[in-house]
């Protein structure tokens, strides 16, 4: 009687590297399909944010730039330093300059109330506020300044400013706490209500753009962070890894727009987008 037997073989030696040298090679040109594609989607992810943070840093300069009163952007630079400076305003109409003595705004002395021809929109009335600053006509140059101390072109800081419904859809009545007398009139009949200066301060050294409101207007722009901090600034973080930045203004007429021209560049994990934005600056007070 004849016993079965059974032969069991395995992998030899050869065989098993053979395998594996020809498994690496495919895993190798999968790594060439795979990681490629991954990078660069990265990369691309990553220049995204670059420029969406950017874009979104000088567009919200911008918006504070378009609401600037007439002739009060100021540029300036000090070291490693850029400073963009504005008042921002929160409303603007257009004052009565005629008729009945209580309604229109007298330019001769000081005068204490007056009324609107069109109405202030953006402040909800009555409106009674200590915050807020009167300015008409300020055109950016001596005597019509409103950064000089005790300019005419702007209410003293403390004034309370209330305005009330008119009689009227357009009409407003606007009263100050101390009469004042304004230095000039619009030709526009133009009044803008002010909330303050507002800073912006690049640092290409610390890699930040800042923003800073709620301090007091000086004649002499702030070009760093200790002045406007003395001065009770808050400060809020606009943008970070900042690796270059310019502002410049053509100042333009009263009758045609200034041009302000921000470039800022933004640098992180060794990629970089710079972008060059362009604002229009209205002058006509």
């Amino acid at each position: 009687m004849r016993t079965a037997t059974r032969t069991a073989r395995g992998f030899t030696l050869v065989e098993l590297v053979i395998t594996i040298a020809v498994g690496s090679v495919v895993v190798a040109f999968m790594a060439m399909f795979i990681v490629a594609p991954m990078t660069i989607y990265t990369s691309q992810t990553r220049r995204a944010a670059l420029v969406d943070a950017a874009d979104g840093a000088l567009r919200f300069i911008g918006r504070d730039l378009r609401a600037a009163l007439p002739n009060s952007v100021r540029v300036s630079t000090s070291g490693s330093v850029w400073a963009l400076e504005l008042l921002a305003t929160a409303d603007g109409a257009r004052y009565q300059d005629s008729g009945p003595p209580a309604l229109a705004l007298d330019l001769t002395a000081a005068d204490g109330a007056f009324a609107t021809t069109v109405p202030f929109t953006q402040v909800t009335l009555p409106c009674m506020s200590c915050a807020y600053r009167l300015a008409i006509y300020n055109v950016g140059v001596p005597g019509a300044d409103a950064y000089e101390a005790g300019s005419r072109v702007i209410t003293p800081a403390g004034t309370t400013i209330t305005i009330l419904a008119g009689a009227t859809a357009n009409q407003n009545l606007v009263t100050l706490s101390s009469p004042f007398q304004f230095a000039f009139g619009s030709p526009g009949q133009r009044v803008f209500l002010v909330s303050g200066p507002v800073s912006y301060l690049c640092d290409t050294v610390g890699a930040t753009l800042t923003r800073y409101s709620g301090y007091t207007i000086a004649s002499t722009q702030p070009v760093s962070a200790a002045v406007l901090n003395a001065a009770g600034a808050s400060a809020a973080l606009v943008a970070s890894n900042v690796a270059g930045c310019q502002f410049a203004l053509s100042a333009g007429t009263a009758q045609r727009n200034g041009l302000a021209t921000l470039t800022l560049q933004i640098a992180q994990s060794g990629e970089s987008v710079q972008l060059l934005h362009q604002v229009e600056v209205v002058n006509a007070p």
